[in-house]
């Protein structure tokens, strides 16, 4: 890992400690489950300031097998170059991850920091796995 990603926040480091084996996976999840994450959401057009929907829609991608994906961030200052590629989704929602779980459901993949070097990926089944602990 290069000198060049320094944590911003308790997730990040234990992000960077679990990549560098020094932490448990089962730790890591706990700490993700109880920290705030950062939402990319589509920011539709708006007449005369109001919102015109009460839905947010929460930046996923779509695999080549057809899988949906969606995208976190351990915080708004790490999106910004990743969500410049998608026209609309400059603002977001920064709420607990656990959060996220109880609102989204499951049938998606998450991916949390995408194309940074500090961060990691779920199926499908390992965020459903992540629901049932979230709630329990």
């Amino acid at each position: 890992m290069s000198a060049s990603f320094i944590a911003q926040n308790d997730l990040e480091r234990q992000l960077i400690a679990a990549q560098n084996g020094e932490l448990p996976p089962e730790t890591l999840l706990m700490t993700l489950l109880d920290s705030e994450v950062f939402m990319p959401v589509y920011e539709s057009q708006q007449i005369g300031g109001l919102q015109m929907t009460q839905t947010a829609q929460p930046l996923k991608l779509t695999t080549e097998t057809g899988a949906e994906v969606l995208v976190l961030f351990t915080s708004p200052e790490r999106a910004k170059d990743f969500v410049a590629n998608f026209s609309g989704y400059g603002g977001g929602l920064v709420t607990e991850f656990r959060w996220i779980l109880e609102k989204l459901g499951v049938g998606y993949a998450i991916t949390l920091n995408p194309n940074l070097e500090v961060g990691m990926d779920f199926e499908a089944q390992d965020v459903a796995e992540l629901v049932a602990l979230s709630s329990s």
